[in-house]
């Protein structure tokens, strides 16, 4: 068994976590990611309010009395969700893991800690994981420019963002972004992270709510298989290459701004993928990972062979590579 600081810090039995998906973290995936040994995550805001992420703890909780989590991923709006009304009904019902995402978590993490919560915070830099620390968060989850979503401005990757960020925390982090099996989580170690977080390679589970077309559309593509979009707008993000990221790449390319493509980029388009697999349907996001994953298993079953693989490439490499003695010249 692989045992870490992140392991040890959040009562879990593998260091591998389920990040928290838009329209993907519901209680099925979350609760067979937890029952396996790893940390399952509920995403509050594809909850439609929060009385309805109160019933999607509970559903997760009938599912598995295993530690799980929720995600709150905070945006800068002009109609922001209720963010207090959710993390209330996070604190009411009994959750102790949250993870946090997006702008300054500050007011909601000295609100969780008062209530005995643990809280991640999702970064892509080593100075946001530095801040994070500071304010007092008890895990970074480190993102590198593999990852789907949002991966920040830098451009830097997880092979120099991971010892950088382990050179420079004193908290238990996790790597994200590019993992996907046993190789990854043993790397990931290696370089100095507590554990991996995963996103793309969950989406192509048998818990996923995701329609098999996009599963298999996954399983299919290759990790040339992405579009950067947004980055004339410094607000960099990875989804898949489809017809409409590469309209919207083309607008900008030629001085459109957000106003031009937000009839593309709206998330109801998005959600559309997912519930209906038309890949062709709006913005949808993937990370380069998915050139790895070439199968749907369940997602206990991916969690046990992930870390399984882990322990015995980390044992093999132990007993297999002969470190000479250095001598004298």
């Amino acid at each position: 068994m692989l045992t870490t600081r992140f392991t040890e810090e959040f009562g879990v039995e593998h260091p591998i976590v389920q990040g928290g998906m838009m329209w993907v973290g519901r209680a099925e995936l979350a609760a067979a990611v937890s029952e396996a040994g790893g940390l399952g995550i509920i995403t509050a805001l594809t909850q439609p309010t929060p009385a309805a992420l109160a019933l999607e703890i509970e559903r997760c909780k009938a599912l598995t009395d295993k530690p799980f989590g929720v995600n709150l991923t905070l945006t800068l709006s002009v109609n922001p969700p209720p963010y207090a009304e959710f993390r209330q009904v996070i604190i009411d019902s009994g959750v102790k893991i949250v993870e946090t995402a997006g702008s300054d978590p500050t007011v909601h993490v000295e609100h969780l800690k008062e209530n005995g919560i643990k809280v991640i915070h999702k970064c892509t830099s080593v100075r946001h994981a530095l801040k994070a620390e500071r304010i007092g968060v008890d895990a970074v989850s480190i993102d590198g420019f593999e990852c789907a979503g949002h991966p920040g401005e830098d451009d830097v990757p997880g092979l120099v963002l991971i010892p950088a960020a382990a050179d420079a925390l004193k908290i238990p982090f996790i790597a994200s972004g590019g993992f996907a099996d046993g190789r990854g989580l043993a790397a990931a170690l290696a370089l100095g992270a507590d554990g991996i977080n995963m996103g793309t390679r969950f989406m192509c589970t048998q818990e996923s709510p995701i329609h098999e077309n996009i599963k298999q559309q996954i399983v299919g593509a290759s990790e040339l298989d992405t579009q950067l979009i947004f980055r004339q707008l410094r607000n960099t993000m990875r989804a898949a290459r489809n017809s409409v990221s590469e309209e919207v790449v083309e607008i900008l390319d030629k001085g459109g701004r957000f106003k031009d493509v937000k009839d593309l980029v709206v998330g109801t388009r998005g959600r559309k993928v997912y519930e209906y697999g038309d890949p062709e349907a709006g913005i949808w996001t993937v990370g380069v990972v998915q050139g790895l994953i070439h199968d749907v298993p369940s997602a206990g079953d991916l969690v046990r062979r992930i870390a399984a693989d882990a322990e015995t490439l980390l044992g093999n490499l132990a007993r297999n590579v002969v470190v000479s003695p250095v001598t004298a010249g």
